[in-house]
């Protein structure tokens, strides 16, 4: 029963919830946001692969709540852009475009870096702390090669930096872009790699950004990636928004650089196939 799986997450809810937005499981009232929660950490982690039917009696099978939250949820999730409602089929999962995904990358190029540079303004010392110890976790974790932990850990970051803006809309979008560019890369395995593996080939950064020169092998990457988080921590806490702007547009735009690389090397990869094609014709 995924029910059992999920309890931490309903566990943290909390009380805002009622006859209408809640499920009763065990004795336990289970809020709409969290089934909704649940579904989308499902769909950003591929159990539900893009053009998969969603159907409401399946779903509430599967977290243990009635049909009535797992409706709402499903609604907030077609507003977010997760699912799509197709006649004669109900809500399925969407399926992302190539241009979905880069306009995910160039949104994102925009809105961090103006998040990192309201976090060195307006962090707390409860932030610092948070960000800091999660650097150290990721240098070790990436000098140790132990990369499946790092997706986690980098969201993690991510969203802590973002709440360190001490704006709450720019930290929901922000927040809602890196969940958006997640599950888009996941959806397609040529996605994910230019998403984990990056850059392949080197990126203009600003004077003493770490891992300017940029490297293809993972490890590698893994290394320069947190200690370009570091870098931005550091900026962060001591308050010099200008640099903390520069570091976090150098870092997102290693991203952008090597999904624009690796889409026009799948570009050219097919256009050759078609070529080869014809020839034998």
């Amino acid at each position: 029963m995924r029910f059992a799986g999920l309890r931490r997450r309903f566990d943290n809810a909390g009380p805002e919830v009622n006859g209408d937005t809640a499920a009763l499981q065990g004795g336990r009232r289970i809020s709409a946001h969290a089934v909704c929660t649940a579904i989308r950490d499902d769909i950003i982690s591929g159990t539900y692969p893009p053009g998969s039917r969603l159907t409401e009696e399946l779903l509430a099978r599967r977290y243990g709540v009635s049909r009535v939250p797992v409706r709402e949820a499903l609604r907030t999730l077609e507003s977010e852009g997760f699912v799509t409602t197709r006649r004669h089929a109900g809500a399925c999962v969407a399926q992302p475009s190539e241009k979905e995904a880069a306009d995910l990358l160039d949104i994102r190029a925009l809105l961090e870096p103006l998040g990192a540079a309201r976090a060195a303004q307006r962090r707390t010392e409860g932030h610092l702390k948070v960000l800091r110890g999660l650097v150290r976790l990721g240098q070790e974790r990436a000098q140790r090669g132990r990369l499946g932990e790092l997706r986690s850990l980098g969201d993690w970051f991510h969203e802590t930096l973002a709440q360190a803006s001490g704006s709450p809309s720019l930290a929901g979008m922000l927040v809602q872009l890196r969940r958006k560019t997640a599950w888009v890369y996941a959806s397609d395995p040529a996605r994910q790699t230019a998403q984990v593996v990056q850059p392949m080939q080197p990126v203009q950064a600003a004077p003493g950004v770490p891992g300017a020169a940029g490297c293809a092998d993972p490890s590698v990457r893994a290394v320069e990636s947190w200690a370009e988080h570091g870098a931005i921590v550091d900026a962060v806490a001591r308050g010099d928004a200008d640099r903390a702007r520069a570091l976090a547009a150098a870092h997102t735009e290693r991203s952008l650089a090597e999904y624009r690389l690796r889409n026009a090397s799948q570009v050219r990869t097919s256009k050759h196939s078609v070529n080869t094609a014809s020839g034998r014709n």
